[in-house]
């Protein structure tokens, strides 16, 4: 029998729908939800999945049978459901989405009343009702009771365009010329009309909505090709890329080349950076390009563990001014406390008008690394070969740092290395990064050897 896939973590239950992911499961943590939750009322929406109905019906049924109204907001990014959370006075919000997983991938994103990830301390609690199987099911009399709200993408994009730090009127004097590749998810409207507004010339892609992921979803340089050659076709200034639930967003210059999603949050930072003082907040698999950008406006560097919830915990405690991750998450607390990739996009074009430069030709000043991410299946023995992989890293790297919060962290004069499971597929992760491209290879194939 398959082995059933199935990831729990302050990042969501995720699971393969129909081997790991099932209506009764996902009904019980509705109803663990609602019961850790008490009273109130749910804000709930999804992004385009084949199975985002099945799910939807599912942990609605488990909240209304322990009395918590729930509001559907319909498909919608997942800031969206984190912006209607806090603006509603919800007591939490529930985005059904797997994120970058492919299709046959679903999931449950928690959020507290404050429209954020719950915390690991939540999660537990949450964790343990849902594993007594002692939910606060109620009398049919004192059911929740479902509503719907259709107008939650207009009210998102009117509070992107509303922020300080965005300039409309110097970006629609550019005149720019962008191609969208929403991956049919919940982008699809989106990121093309918040562009508009803005007084970009949309050529859209993949933008239908209707949950085909065209190409692998996750948008890494490998899976941007379509977007590169459309960005040339149309003879466009950059192509915009986001993930299924339009957390992330990935960049592609006016020569159709993907820059990387790392500098999505580089120039982020660059932008609220040139304007405002404060701490810089990013997670340990991030490049070390977004710090050098960072210290060079004077900001201090604070590192967490990978995870949105974990980014966020940290911002809020260094009371930071910008944050992120580098798979093209940024944070904009002034904004709202999560991955947005509408406010990316309207900080990233910001910073191209107020320049007045091309993509292209902004990357070239920006700090320069070599940097390759990796994932293998995890493997049974994964934290025993950490353990060895550590006794020996000094052959390999020489001297070196080490940082435990997140797997191991190596950092050295000329890069660092890091070597973590996922919170969200059953997978370890390696990330290679110096300052040479022979050794950036070099290191990532002696490490996978290691680890074969």
């Amino acid at each position: 029998m398959k082995k059933k896939q199935l990831v729990k973590s302050t990042s969501g239950i995720r699971g393969v729908v129909g081997n790991g992911l099932d209506p009764v499961m996902v009904t019980s943590y509705g109803a663990a939800f609602g019961t850790f939750l008490k009273k109130g009322k749910i804000v709930i929406g999804s992004d385009t999945r084949p199975s985002k109905d099945m799910v939807k019906q599912a942990v609605i049924s488990g909240l209304a049978a322990v009395g918590i109204d729930v509001i559907d907001i319909g498909t919608v990014p997942t800031p969206t459901v984190e912006i209607a959370v806090k603006q509603l006075k919800a007591a939490g919000g529930i985005c059904i989405t797997a994120s970058h997983n492919p299709a046959p991938w679903n999931a449950l994103k928690f959020f507290n009343d404050r429209g954020e990830f719950i915390t690991p301390e939540q999660y537990k609690k949450l964790d343990k009702i849902f594993n007594s199987g002692r939910f606060a099911y109620k009398p049919v009399q004192k059911l929740g009771r479902i509503s719907s709200q259709t107008d939650w993408i207009d009210r998102h994009i009117a509070k992107t365009l509303a922020v300080k730090t965005v300039n409309q009127t110097a970006v629609k004097k550019y005149r720019f010329k962008a191609v969208v590749d929403a991956v049919n998810g919940a982008g699809s409207e989106a990121l093309p009309r918040l562009l508009e507004k803005m007084g970009v010339k949309v050529i859209r892609l993949n933008c239908e909505g209707d949950g085909n992921f065209v190409h692998e979803p996750e948008p890494i340089p490998e899976n941007l090709g379509q977007l590169g050659r459309a960005v040339r076709k149309h003879k466009a200034d950059l192509g915009l890329a986001c993930d299924p639930d339009a957390d992330r967003l990935a960049l592609v210059d006016e020569t159709g080349q993907p820059i990387g999603e790392e500098f999505t949050l580089t120039i982020a930072v660059r932008q609220i950076l040139k304007k405002t003082r404060g701490v810089t907040v990013i997670n340990l698999s991030t490049s070390k390009a977004t710090a050098d950008m960072a210290e060079q406006y004077g900001s201090k560097v604070c590192y967490s563990r990978v995870g949105e919830a974990n980014v966020i915990q940290l911002m809020k405690r260094r009371r930071s001014v910008i944050g992120g991750e580098g798979n093209g998450g940024v944070i904009y607390p002034a904004f709202h406390s999560g991955r947005d990739s509408l406010i990316a996009a309207a900080l990233v074009l910001t910073c191209l008008a107020e320049e007045k430069t091309s993509l292209n030709k902004l990357v070239k000043t920006l700090p320069k690394y070599y940097i390759i991410k990796s994932k293998a299946p995890l493997p049974d023995n994964f934290r025993d070969r950490l353990k060895q992989f550590e006794k020996e890293a000094y052959n390999l790297l020489g001297k070196t740092r080490i940082d435990r919060q997140d797997g191991l962290r190596f950092d050295f004069d000329r890069g660092w290395v890091q070597l973590r499971s996922s919170n969200t597929e059953p997978i370890y992760r390696l990330i290679v990064e110096t300052d040479e491209r022979k050794l950036t290879d070099t290191l990532h194939r002696a490490v996978k050897r290691f680890f074969k």
